[in-house]
């Protein structure tokens, strides 16, 4: 009988053990709670102990969060408006005042109240600076800025915030379109310029082709009326020359360059005389008042 007793006895107290028994990762923090109020901090891994039905163990992130902020529309000190969103990394510090700032929403309670003061860091020094300072790759003051007073609103959650990295830049979309149209007019007024340079300096080059073409073609007739001008007085020296040598051959040729303009045509028709002396060179193979020519003598045949 007594047995019966001892097993549920033993039974309900592994029970009440292991329930007095939480295990923490090395990823986690937690908190001991009785009655919502915080009675134990377990920061190191390991096992931890509490009172079964009575407290409970709330686990928290030990690692480094992100944060990414929605975007942002900011006027700068210029007056011109910029779309910015960042990124920020934090860790819980202290938990009590974690639990005590946040309540039951945990990290993302925590992720909104972050945001809540993250945002107005951003404008705050973004505001102040011009929007080319803010554009340039040169921004790591600005972001340490931002970060340090988002680090001093935060420590009242328990929170460090480690990093604030600016991810975006960008105008609005009614700007960005206004300077993108701007940039293309700029561009094509810029086109449209070179167009019309290229199209001054092809001129130009064309008239001084033309003129080029013009001189060289003037003095190539030059140079050729020059050499045709002393080919015919060389012609006619030559001529004048033969005739001197040579009266009946000097005739010969000139017929024969009458016949040769005279009979060029396809239908040349010539009435004349039979007799005319235009035709003494066709009627005899010798010239006219020439000594007929004395036949050469026989050879007997074998």
């Amino acid at each position: 009988m007594r047995a019966m007793y001892v097993i549920p006895a033993l039974v309900v107290l592994g029970a009440l053990a292991l329930s007095s028994i939480f295990i923490v990762d090395e990823r986690k923090k937690a908190l001991v709670l009785q009655f919502g109020q915080v009675t134990q901090v377990k920061e190191e891994p390991g096992l931890g102990f509490k009172i079964p039905f009575v407290q409970e163990v709330v686990y928290y992130e030990d690692r480094i969060l992100g944060l990414q902020t929605n975007p942002l529309e900011v006027t700068m000190l210029d007056d011109r408006r910029l779309v910015v969103d960042a990124f920020s990394r934090w860790r819980i510090v202290n938990l009590v005042e974690f639990r005590e700032a946040v309540g039951t929403g945990g990290e993302t309670q925590a992720l909104r109240r972050l945001e809540g003061i993250v945002n107005p860091a951003i404008q705050e020094v973004l505001g102040s600076v011009p929007s080319n300072r803010v554009t340039s790759e040169d921004r790591t003051g600005l972001m340490n800025q931002i970060r340090d007073i988002a680090r001093r609103q935060a420590a009242a959650l328990g929170i460090e915030v480690i990093d604030v990295r600016l991810t975006r830049t960008d105008l609005p979309e009614q700007n960005l379109e206004a300077t993108f149209a701007r940039m293309r007019a700029e561009r094509e007024r810029e086109a449209a310029d070179e167009i019309a340079r290229g199209g001054e300096a092809a001129q130009r080059v064309r008239a001084a082709a033309d003129r080029t073409v013009v001189e060289l073609t003037s003095d190539a007739r030059r140079q050729a009326e020059v050499v045709r001008g002393e080919a015919d007085a060389e012609r006619n020296r030559i001529l004048a020359e033969a005739y001197g040598r040579d009266t009946e051959f000097f005739a010969f040729i000139r017929s024969l360059s009458a016949y040769e303009a005279s009979l060029k045509g396809a239908n040349s028709s010539i009435v004349m005389q039979p007799d005319s002396e235009f035709f003494d060179y066709l009627r005899s193979d010798q010239a006219p008042g020439a000594a007929p020519a004395t036949p050469a003598p026989a050879t007997p045949s074998p």
